[in-house]
């Protein structure tokens, strides 16, 4: 039996008698081999098919409307959820909404009713687009990929009701009852400011296709795309002078360009057109507190134009835009980030200003005093109301190294580390923090002129005797 040679397979490995050990050898399933080898073919079968770079960048290109991901609404989950009414097939159905579609309905029969044309032409008008409005939402559940009819119907109606909404808001519509529950002075004042922030969130967005078409139809050509920009314009910002924003994807869009007019090209900064990774080693990245950079010797300014990329310094002077902030600020401020943040090439001037004002702003000291420039106009609770709310805008945004507002921010951190200003900012901050620091110093500069005072009398009595 030595020299016999006994081997004993099993499943898990080999087994040898004579050697005293366990020698464990894998052993793939034909299942694994199987899966392993559709895999390979289904790669090649890819790879074989796979599109053209500039056909790729154009399928990225139709989206514009997204799904914000749990990991930004967590922060606030509220401010991207509409209240009142759904716009698109992201919230539709929901039972909180549901009590809007009624007047849906019924505001299609006005707008077809004043129109004086049958619902099949704006039928016509959108089904030839009808993959290209699918195309523009990240992500739809199968109902509105398969039924062409139940998504030309959501398009229509929430269509429809949004001009309903935006022309009655700015001009007289004389075919609804006075009583009416959303058009009328009633809903002017209880319901329409509710739709307005709806309305700016990401996830109820409408193509602006669909409004384009509509439009068309109504008008018989005769109103193009500016028309639509102008309603919106007037809707938000009716004390406003209206300016062309040109194409824009959807509301949101319109919006966020209303908030970043073009600025005087002599008025802007020095641009940095080399490309520096950010780094906070020296501290230019890092912008003091309005109270700081103000006992440093820089004075604030309202800036000339209500743009937000309009923040410039020159001379000691740092010049601000003039915001309002209101109960709808931060929902609308989160969307647009999101925005910027989702959809490839639309820009990060909204967030750049978001980060500089948290810089800027560590507490209600500081909302005081741009309150007091008259720089932020603050319809809230509190200055320290207004602080938090830029303090938690601002979580979890990513600094741009090319941002709009790198340069200023270098230009002011450069102003205070002038030693004069140091000193200054020190001197301050040592013997101006309280009322008794103050009064000491006092006393100190009382006292030393004293002795001085006292010494050259002393000298001028030796002299004259």
């Amino acid at each position: 039996m030595t020299s016999t040679r006994i081997l004993y397979t099993l499943k898990e490995g080999i087994f040898h008698p004579f050697s005293f050990h366990i020698l464990f050898v894998p052993v793939i399933s034909f299942e694994a081999k199987m899966g392993r080898a559709e895999w390979l073919i289904e790669v090649d079968e890819e790879l074989k098919t796979m599109v053209a770079s500039e056909t790729e960048m154009k399928h990225w290109m139709k989206r514009s409307i997204y799904k914000v991901p749990p990991n930004i609404t967590d922060l606030n989950n509220k401010a991207y959820i509409p209240q009142v009414v759904s716009f698109g097939p992201y919230h539709h159905g929901h039972p909180h909404l549901n009590p809007m579609e009624d007047h849906k309905q019924r505001a299609l029969l006005h707008f077809l009713k004043r129109s004086g044309k049958p619902l099949q032409l704006f039928v016509e008008s959108l089904d030839k687009d009808l993959q290209q409005l699918r195309d523009c939402y990240e992500l739809l559940d199968t109902m509105w990929q398969d039924d062409d009819h139940k998504f030309m119907q959501l398009m229509i109606l929430d269509g429809c009701f949004m001009l309903e909404i935006l022309c009655f808001d700015t001009h007289t519509m004389e075919d609804y009852a006075e009583t009416d529950p959303i058009f009328s002075n009633h809903g002017k004042i209880h319901i329409i400011p509710f739709i307005k922030r709806d309305m700016l969130m990401l996830e109820n967005q409408l193509p602006m296709q669909v409004l384009h078409s509509l439009v068309a139809v109504d008008s018989n050509g005769t109103k193009d795309e500016e028309f639509v920009n102008k309603l919106i314009l007037k809707f938000y910002s009716s004390n406003t002078p209206v300016s062309c924003v040109g194409s824009c994807l959807h509301v949101l869009e319109v919006y966020r360009k209303s908030l970043l007019p073009d600025i005087p090209s002599h008025r802007q900064q020095r641009k940095r057109h080399w490309y520096r990774r950010p780094h906070y080693e020296d501290g230019d990245d890092i912008i003091r507190s309005a109270m700081e950079l103000n006992e440093a010797g820089i004075r604030f300014k309202k800036s000339k134009t209500i743009s937000l990329k309009d923040i410039t310094f020159r001379g000691g002077i740092l010049k601000l835009p003039t915001i309002i902030i209101d109960d709808a600020t931060e929902s609308m401020f989160l969307n647009l980030v999101a925005f910027e943040r989702l959809h490839v090439g639309a820009g990060n001037e909204i967030s750049s200003y978001i980060l500089f004002m948290d810089n800027i702003i560590d507490n209600e000291k500081d909302v005081a005093l741009l309150h007091s420039k008259g720089i932020i106009q603050n319809a809230l609770e509190s200055d320290k109301a207004v602080a938090n709310m830029f303090n938690s805008l601002s979580k979890d945004i990513t600094l741009d190294p090319n941002n709009n507002l790198d340069e200023v921010r270098k230009m002011v951190n450069r102003y205070c580390k002038k030693p004069w200003n140091e000193w200054r900012a020190n001197l301050i901050h040592t013997y101006f923090t309280n009322p008794w620091a103050i009064l000491s110093l006092i006393g100190v500069i009382f006292l030393f002129a004293l002795t001085i005072a006292q010494t050259i009398y002393s000298i001028l009595s030796v002299y004259n005797n």
